[in-house]
């Protein structure tokens, strides 16, 4: 679990869950205080480091060398997550799979810094070489760490 915050309104949880290191990943959010009525990316970025705020977490985890793209596409950074949409208060709930994320393995996203940005990611499609970097997802109002989460097996601590 990563839990969301940073120098804005911006605070939530992103839930990261993996049965095995064969089986996409299961990465649900519930994040609060963003844009009303926006989509706003989302990414886990290299460095687990936020010594200066989300700056410090590096660019997206890239362990292929890939360039920037949409979740479904071949050719992307294991860290792009895309976009999620927020309601008419500015709060987002959702929930998707991913196949590149793991919890297991070399390739892990633990420890890193998952980073909620201010703007749309273009999903590498916006023409321009940043695009093919970052999405032009704009600033990093908020981020946290994903950590391993200890659990009973029915979701308590």
């Amino acid at each position: 679990v990563a839990v969301i915050r940073g120098d804005s309104k911006i605070s939530g949880t992103v839930t990261f869950e993996q049965a095995d290191e064969n089986t996409a990943t299961t990465i649900s959010w519930n994040i609060t205080g963003h844009d009303a009525n926006a989509e706003r990316g989302f990414h886990v970025h290299q460095f687990g480091d936020n010594t200066n705020g989300c700056t410090s977490a590096g660019p997206h985890f890239n362990p292929f060398g890939k360039t920037h793209g949409a979740p479904e596409d071949a050719d992307r950074h294991v860290g792009d997550l895309g976009n999620f949409k927020t309601d008419a208060e500015g709060n987002a709930v959702g929930s998707k799979q991913d196949k590149l994320v793991k919890l297991i393995g070399a390739e892990s996203v633990l420890g890193r810094t998952l980073v909620v940005h201010a703007g749309t990611d273009d999903l590498g499609r916006g023409g321009n070489e940043e695009s093919k970097k970052t999405g032009n997802a704009g600033a990093r109002p908020a981020c946290g760490k994903p950590v391993p989460s200890q659990t009973d097996g029915r979701g308590r601590r």
